[in-house]
């Protein structure tokens, strides 16, 4: 079936806006690598001896032209799909990413399911039952998950089991293709300590969302004409409520990638976040061009996910 013309146009229009932002994120995203202090000819030779001295190694890289040009050619191979190569392995990043892809994405999905399972459910409990004990707890609950930084609670998960009952968190990494269920299993941990921050905004938001509708006119009659509360609630409440959650769950989505950097290195995942980190500490420019041009695409995609789902959450909504 041919997509509805209204949807075709409105992607359109979306994809144009979206390519200046896309245009100034790869500005930044070559030039911040290149903030970072050292230099990484003069660590290459000192380690690995690539070159007989600096100017040859900076040629053999292609560091030793402007950098104005160095971001021409980054781009001109970009969009013909070519990411570059690893300025110490020689491999192409495109590979790297794409092996390393379906860790990162399997933890940020887990870590998004944790965050809607725990938040909307908690937010409509605490708004239904506003200024009771359930809404007490749920309210000071949110306020401790976003006031703990994630890395604090991967600390804390890993340390006192271990001090207290000697039991840690697997560290080896499973291979899904060796034991699907370990595979998975592997990430609940650092998904649920990932998402418990977002699933504290999403609560608060759901919260205040849900209570504003219930006090509607609209809402008042409902009850008045003697309807169930499920009915009042999920029909008329939550169903006008629920769109500003979503645009909050889009964005979610850059809060958990940042996060991810961090869990994945203090889980021992081999997921994008740790390669970032190691290239970081390398300053392998191309590695960390590449990583975070990939997550600026999909942060793009998915906003304009949460934008098309707008029209299907409430048909008032026009494209």
């Amino acid at each position: 079936m041919a997509p509805d013309p209204r949807v075709r146009n409105y992607v359109f229009q979306r994809l144009l806006i979206a390519i200046p932002s896309l245009l100034l994120a790869s500005v930044i995203v070559f030039a911040l690598p290149r903030l970072i202090p050292g230099d990484v000819v003069q660590l290459m030779l000192e380690e690995k001896a690539y070159g007989k001295d600096l100017a040859e190694l900076r040629a053999k890289l292609g560091l030793d032209r402007p950098i104005p040009v160095q971001y021409v050619a980054w781009m001109g191979k970009i969009t013909r799909g070519d990411f570059g190569e690893s300025l110490w392995t020689r491999r192409p990043v495109l590979g790297e990413l794409a092996r390393r892809l379906p860790v990162t994405l399997t933890l940020g999905g887990m870590a998004i399911a944790v965050a809607i399972l725990i938040g909307i459910p908690v937010g409509i409990v605490s708004a239904v039952r506003q200024d009771g004990v359930l809404d007490f707890f749920a309210r000071s609950g949110a306020i401790l998950g976003l006031s703990i930084p994630s890395f604090v609670k991967a600390i804390v998960v890993i340390l006192l089991p271990a001090m207290w009952w000697g039991w840690t968190p697997l560290m080896r990494f499973t291979d899904l293709s060796n034991d699907p269920a370990g595979y998975l299993l592997q990430f609940l941990l650092p998904a649920i300590i990932l998402g418990i921050a977002s699933a504290a905004g999403i609560m608060r938001l759901t919260r205040g969302m849900l209570l504003e509708v219930l006090r509607q006119d609209y809402v008042r009659t409902a009850w008045a004409k003697g309807l169930r509360e499920s009915v009042v609630v999920f029909k008329h409440g939550l169903k006008n409520a629920i769109i500003p959650v979503v645009t909050v769950l889009g964005l979610q989505v850059a809060q958990i990638a940042g996060g991810a950097v961090i869990i994945e290195q203090i889980f021992g995942l081999p997921g994008m976040g740790q390669f970032l980190v190691e290239a970081i500490i390398q300053r392998d420019y191309p590695v960390i061009q590449g990583i975070n041009l990939l997550v600026v695409l999909i942060i793009v995609a998915t906003n304009l996910l949460v934008d098309l789902t707008y029209a299907v959450m409430d048909p008032r909504i026009r494209y």
